[in-house]
């Protein structure tokens, strides 16, 4: 959130219209067209009933206002235009009052399969349809609330929290391994990665303990992930958001960070 982009984000009109050029909405028309079929049968059944509730248009981009009708009616969301990157600080306000931060830009063509800025397809397509679940709305919002109080410190380790389940989170359902996580919902490669990849390491996520876990799990937003996190059921986001999380913070802090399981940015480059 801290860094540059190249992306600038549109910003509405004075009727809260944003115009997409043709172009744009063939990137997204290529981009919605491939990853729906490449989530059948991985996406997790409350995201599929999300995506139905939306009922994203194909041929263009969607307007935000069109999303946000949706999300009000089903859980008091709503969608916050704002610029490419925003801080920490805002971005968890946005949550706390049940905004969701959609960057109003698409990623370019030469960054088609992958750009590490969210861009408005990965925020749409991969997250808003999760918002009209009531116990994903719920957390979201929790967590919003929690990391508005935090320290900058705290801020770092509440972020892994988030990464491993609104971003990367699996689910352990009866009919097999499911995604909830937008980031992986969004990603063809990841979407496949996640789902099938015996190099991948997939922890339970359902009590204390493995939330002291996930917390204390480093990540990289430039490789496919090598740990996720499952939950069972939607509703083990409820038991999550009831548990005191600052007080596993510190638990976490204690205990310090795992080792990571992959290797420092420079050895890759090399």
């Amino acid at each position: 959130m801290g860094k540059a982009t190249k992306y600038v984000s549109k910003k509405a009109d004075d009727n809260g219209f944003i115009h997409w050029t043709q172009e744009e909405n063939q990137t997204w028309q290529a981009l919605i067209e491939r990853q729906l079929a490449c989530i059948e049968g991985k996406a997790c059944n409350e995201f599929m009933v999300g995506l139905e509730k939306l009922n994203l248009p194909i041929d263009r981009v969607p307007q935000l206002e069109e999303v946000s009708k949706v999300l009000r009616a089903e859980t008091g969301w709503e969608c916050a235009e704002v610029p490419a990157l925003i801080g920490f600080g805002e971005f968890f306000r946005l949550l706390s009052e049940k905004k969701f931060p959609v960057a109003t830009f698409i990623r370019s063509k030469e960054e088609f399969d992958y750009l590490q800025e969210p861009d408005i397809f990965h925020e749409i397509f991969g997250h808003c349809a999760m918002l009209t679940n009531p116990a994903f709305a719920k957390f979201t919002e929790a967590y919003g609330k929690i990391g508005l109080s935090a320290s900058k410190e705290d801020r770092v380790f509440l972020a892994r929290l988030y990464w491993f389940t609104v971003e990367f989170g699996l689910m352990k359902t009866e009919d097999g391994l499911r995604i909830y996580g937008g980031g992986v919902l969004s990603s063809p490669g990841e979407t496949e990665y996640a789902m099938q990849d015996g190099n991948a390491e997939r922890r339970l996520l359902t009590n204390e303990e493995q939330v002291v876990d996930v917390l204390r799990t480093p990540y990289r937003i430039d490789i496919m992930q090598p740990v996720y996190f499952m939950i069972e059921k939607m509703s083990d986001l409820d038991a999550i958001r009831a548990l005191d999380l600052m007080s596993l913070v510190e638990q976490a802090k204690a205990l310090g960070l795992h080792a990571p399981k992959f290797p420092p940015k420079e050895k890759i480059a090399s």
